[in-house]
């Protein structure tokens, strides 16, 4: 299927163990063989530790995408065109074109694989902190959301993703919300928050909100993540200031 880039074979990280470990060795095949014997004798053993431990943060994000993007895609039974263009225009956009390339090429071999969904998330839980996987759960609800319908099966599928990675039943609302555009408690849902809350008490749910979801958060996964999480702190934003205007606050 090609080479991957060290993007890829540098992130693997804790991936190379546990369940994704498994399906990530199925995908990348000799790649994996050449990252566990590598045949560049004149690179320093630090030298080489360094540059995996600068890769390995972003690399398991990306293998976790690519994992769970799959398994979200077959959720309902088909993989459609629309999910397909909304995860490539998703890694596009973040990742840029070559990365984009590199796990688009991941998620076509781990769709042909049988995808332990609960023990990739029980991995995920264990090993990615808490900000990075509310990042991974908004991503799946696009997913899910990319062809305006919400299938049972996908969203069985996401609350069991939710159960399984420990994500909060309030984040989870929360995070739901941000795709529900025809919810009329939507912006209030986003900030967690009742619709006879006062305004003292929504502005401490926004400023919780915007704490909990802002890109600095996962500032120390790079600029490539940071940019994903951009979208989820602007959702956050875009409720405070509807509930504003609706209450005539400044």
């Amino acid at each position: 299927m090609g080479s991957f880039t060290k993007w890829i074979t540098g992130g693997l990280g804790w991936a190379m163990g546990g369940p994704i470990g498994g399906i990530i060795g199925f995908a990348v095949g000799a790649v994996v063989d050449d990252l566990i014997n590598p045949k560049d004798s004149q690179q320093s053993s630090r030298g080489r530790s360094f540059q995996s431990q600068q890769n390995t943060r972003v690399g398991d994000f990306g293998m976790s995408l690519a994992v769970l993007s799959a398994a979200m895609m077959k959720a309902d039974g088909s993989v459609k065109k629309v999910e397909l263009a909304y995860v490539q225009n998703f890694f596009v956009a973040q990742f840029g074109e070559q990365k984009a390339k590199e796990l688009s090429l991941l998620i076509r071999d781990v769709l042909k694989r049988d995808i332990p969904v609960k023990d990739v998330c029980i991995q995920i839980r264990v090993n990615m902190q808490y900000s990075l996987r509310l990042q991974l759960m908004h991503y799946l609800f696009g997913i899910a959301n990319a062809d305006r319908h919400l299938d049972p099966n996908e969203i069985n599928l996401i609350k069991r993703i939710g159960i399984w990675m420990a994500i909060n039943p309030k984040d989870m609302s929360s995070l739901g919300a941000m795709f529900s555009e025809e919810d009329k408690a939507r912006a209030y849902k986003i900030l967690d928050v009742n619709k006879d809350a006062t305004d003292d008490e929504l502005k401490k749910a926004y400023r919780k909100m915007a704490i909990k979801y802002h890109p600095d958060r996962v500032a120390s996964m790079g600029e490539d993540v940071q940019k994903a999480a951009k979208e989820k702190f602007q959702k956050v934003q875009a409720a405070f200031e509807q509930i504003k205007k609706e209450r005539g606050l400044k």
